[in-house]
């Protein structure tokens, strides 16, 4: 009896909601809720949050397996998309690995920061026209959203403190496969001259083409705000240089 609920709920994937239960068992809120609690007490699931199941497969021990991380995520919010470090990681733009997965969405969410087995989540919410440049990418025999290449660079640039700095933006510029193109558009599109300023300054300077406006504020931002508040004003790009330019000269 048990297997066969189970194949049933693994019809889904490895993951489902309460309400996929229901749907899927047949079952009322009160009968859905005794099976999955006596499920999850035989170790057969294990909830992910509130309303949130993953399967344990055949063999593996609760508590100490676990889905990829990406997968947990998409489970957390709707909408959602892998964003900012995280996504700069999958697509190898950075050596660097995150110890935490960072979640795109424009609902709400009651807590922005989750912890769900030892793996730390960071929600961001953004406005609806920040939403976008989206695509599907296999994780483990699922699909999850993710932001493309070039919506990940220009979100860097419009959150820097999601991605580990600049620096970061200025090696995934340097090293990355990407359509400048549709960086330029994409750049443009968000509304936020911070993002053309920064992006026009680190194209620049690593001697990449990318077609981008006249900057026409008079007021100066800094090109890193994570960093220290210090260093010299590009009058071009009406940006305060906190960091090394040596540094990003020496990106390979």
């Amino acid at each position: 009896m048990r297997i066969n609920v189970i194949d049933k709920l693994a019809s889904k994937g490895s993951t489902f909601t309460f309400r996929d239960a229901q749907d899927i068992l047949g079952s009322d809120y009160s009968v859905t809720k005794v099976i999955l609690s006596r499920l999850e007490k035989q170790g057969w699931i294990e909830r992910i949050e509130k309303g949130k199941y993953m399967i344990i497969p055949l063999g593996a021990e609760k508590g100490k397996y676990t889905l990829h991380e990406f997968l947990i995520a998409s489970m957390l919010i709707n909408p959602y998309a892998i964003a900012y470090w995280s996504s700069l990681n999958h697509y190898g733009l950075t050596e660097q690995i995150p110890t935490t997965v960072f979640i795109q969405t424009t609902a709400r969410k009651k807590k922005q920061n989750l912890n769900i087995f030892g793996v730390e989540y960071r929600i961001v919410r953004i406005a609806e026209k920040k939403f976008f440049g989206l695509k599907k990418e296999w994780i483990d025999e699922s699909q999850v959203y993710i932001t493309n290449r070039e919506k990940t660079i220009v979100d860097c640039l419009d959150k820097p403190k999601y991605c580990g700095g600049i620096i970061e933006v200025a090696k995934a510029l340097k090293r990355g496969k990407y359509n400048t193109e549709k960086l330029s558009e994409y750049a443009k599109r968000i509304e936020n001259s911070g993002i053309i300023r920064r992006l026009g300054y680190l194209s620049e300077t690593l001697g990449i083409y990318v077609k981008l406006p006249e900057v026409k504020t008079r007021n100066y931002l800094y090109l890193d705000p994570t960093m220290p508040k210090q260093g010299r004003k590009n009058a071009k790009w009406r940006l305060i240089i906190n960091l090394d330019e040596k540094t990003m000269g020496r990106i390979e």
